[in-house]
């Protein structure tokens, strides 16, 4: 992932959390001024039965109302600008969390097994800055002032005091019993909705697969199935939420009815004004309404709280926080020892007992029988499965001793199935370097000799790709994905079948690319099953069953091998 740095990935979402504090300070103090003009209902209700009824004073009753009006102009502008400080709340989150978050999502395939939902982290990201930028902490801001209305209600009377504070307590079992009963539901929607996911993205990226076949409506209804579950669930998590929300909203209804009965009965019996008994009736809904806010928004609480759990840990699981020292360009030697490699997630290796040892300017053709391990080794050499056992050494130095960022440069890789990005071609080529060099792109696009193939597109250079390259050919894609593995003259070239979408002309050129890449030093690394490739290199590598079975020179190989390379067709 990105580069090391002496603070763990964990640290950084606790850090930012903890640089929102101060504006969550804000947001508290706000609060608080909101509350007590909250306030002004209930007194201004107590004014006008009191002292405007009672002396029948118009200007009493307008400079009351002007005052009002002030009062909640004031609480309006207030209301905006708490608003306004939490969506800058979650902006700051996002800052901080999106690019070790996104770097995240990148790192999950490398690093842990394939069932792991790549798009989680995001949506885990989005549920956190979400709540802490909606109405969540509004209502943890607010619920500090429940002792404060119910203070003021035991002032206009005990007996109002102590009803409403029966009715808090009620609602706040109400909201103890939410979270005890939505906790697991709401994992196993989680769950539900990461397979409905993956099966989705599965089917898209092989819908021509499903097509063909016609295996697109038993696929579909295995999406289907799993759907149906999430949906379920989800309605039951629905229902239970609903259930919650309007038991609460029933009940403080009720509770406020109560509360103005008591009033009346205490003003039938002259213990309290009939102003008094209107506004303990408004300020009692006043009360409990952070408690019927917060069970509202429990389950925006409790998926941010499980958001934030499973983005630590993962987080923390990825973390490197080794320091690592710039180190020079490599450019004398690769040198592979006592080399095993395993795919993410799983302990058996897939290639083991591996050593070989290469200078400046030699290549490598790796030929083997199907599930040999070609491309597992591919990987562990440009450094995307780190070694089981053993280890790479670029001039010494093993590969982990550089940051990915570092090491990219000196490292041209074309894997077996050729990944392009939404972007243009020059984009692409240039491995989108915001100070990419228009001449080493072109020299790039002419060492792969696809620079003619570029010039005739509809804008050249600057055409748009599209999402895998989807505007291209699969031979178009293959040389603009060399020309990529070339850019910048990487001085470590590992090649996945380069051939395998070329004709007798594309291979002509690749062979050309590689025997250029060679003289200006650039150890090449050649995975092939077709004979006319090796002619470019000068030693082989042969591997079955996951071993070494042979290494030396190419001739002296291919002569001792009963592994015979194709011939181009």
């Amino acid at each position: 992932m990105a580069g090391a740095t002496t603070t763990s990935r964990r640290s950084q979402v606790a850090a930012a959390l903890a640089a929102t504090r101060v504006a969550f300070s804000s947001v508290a103090l706000l609060s608080g001024v909101s509350n007590v003009l909250m306030l002004t209902g209930p007194l201004f209700m107590l004014q006008i039965y009191d002292r405007v009824l009672a002396s029948r004073s118009v200007p009493t009753l307008i400079a009351l109302s002007v005052l009002v009006f002030v009062l909640y102009l004031f609480l309006g502008i207030l209301e905006v600008v708490r608003a306004r400080l939490l969506a800058r709340i979650g902006m700051s989150l996002e800052d901080r969390l999106g690019p070790s978050t996104f770097g995240a999502v990148l790192d999950l395939p490398l690093k842990l097994p394939k069932s792991y939902n790549l798009s989680q982290p995001l949506r885990d990201l989005d549920q956190i800055r979400q709540f802490m930028s909606g109405l969540g902490p509004v209502a943890i801001c607010d619920l500090p002032w429940l002792p404060i209305y119910l203070a003021i209600l035991f002032l206009f009377d005990p007996v109002l005091g102590w009803l409403a504070t029966a009715g808090a307590a009620i609602l706040v079992v109400l909201a103890v019993t939410s979270e005890l009963a939505m906790r697991a539901p709401l994992g196993e929607v989680s769950g539900l909705q990461a397979r409905r996911s993956r099966l989705a993205e599965a089917g898209r990226l092989n819908a021509d697969v499903l097509r063909a076949m016609g295996m697109a409506a038993n696929y579909g209804a295995r999406w289907q199935e799993a759907n149906d579950r999430y949906v379920a669930a989800q309605r039951g998590v629905s229902d239970t939420t609903g259930g919650f929300s309007a038991a609460t909203k029933v009940f403080r209804l009720a509770l406020q009815s109560a509360v103005l009965a008591a009033g009346a009965w205490l003003a039938i019996k002259q213990v309290i004004t009939p102003g008094v008994m209107i506004a303990a009736s408004i300020l009692t809904s006043r009360a409990l309404s952070p408690i019927e806010q917060a069970i509202g928004q429990w389950r925006g609480f409790l998926t941010a709280r499980q958001s934030r759990s499973r983005l630590e840990a993962l987080l923390e699981k990825l973390s490197d926080d080794k320091e690592l020292l710039p180190l020079p360009a490599p450019e004398k030697m690769l040198v592979v020892s006592g080399l095993a490699v395993t795919a993410p997630g799983n302990t058996d290796p897939l290639v083991q007992n591996v050593a070989f040892r290469l200078s400046a300017g030699q290549g490598l053709g790796i030929i083997g029988p199907s599930g040999s391990g070609k491309s597992t080794l591919a990987r562990a050499l440009v450094g995307i499965w780190p070694p089981m056992r053993g280890a790479i050494r670029l001039d010494g130095a093993e590969l982990d001793q550089w940051a990915p960022e570092a090491l990219g440069p000196h490292v041209g890789y074309l894997p077996q199935d050729v990944a392009l990005f939404d972007g243009t071609v020059a984009e692409n080529i240039s491995r989108f370097a915001a100070d990419a060099d228009p001449n080493t792109i072109i020299k790039a696009a002419q060492m792969a000799a696809v620079a003619e193939m570029i010039l005739s597109l509809p804008d050249g250079y600057n055409t748009n790709v599209g999402t895998n390259g989807v505007a291209l050919s699969a031979g178009q894609r293959q040389r603009i994905g060399l020309a990529r593995a070339l850019y910048g003259d990487p001085f470590l070239i590992v090649l996945d079948e380069p051939n395998a979408n070329l004709d007798s002309d594309g291979e002509a050129a690749l062979a050309k690319a590689l025997s250029a890449a060679r003289e200006t030093g650039a150890i090449v690394v050649v995975i092939t099953h077709r004979r006319n490739v090796l002619a470019s290199v000068d030693t082989v590598l042969v591997l079955g069953n996951g071993r070494q079975v042979a290494f030396g020179p190419r001739d002296e190989v291919l002569q001792k091998t009963t592994i015979r390379p194709a011939v181009s067709a």
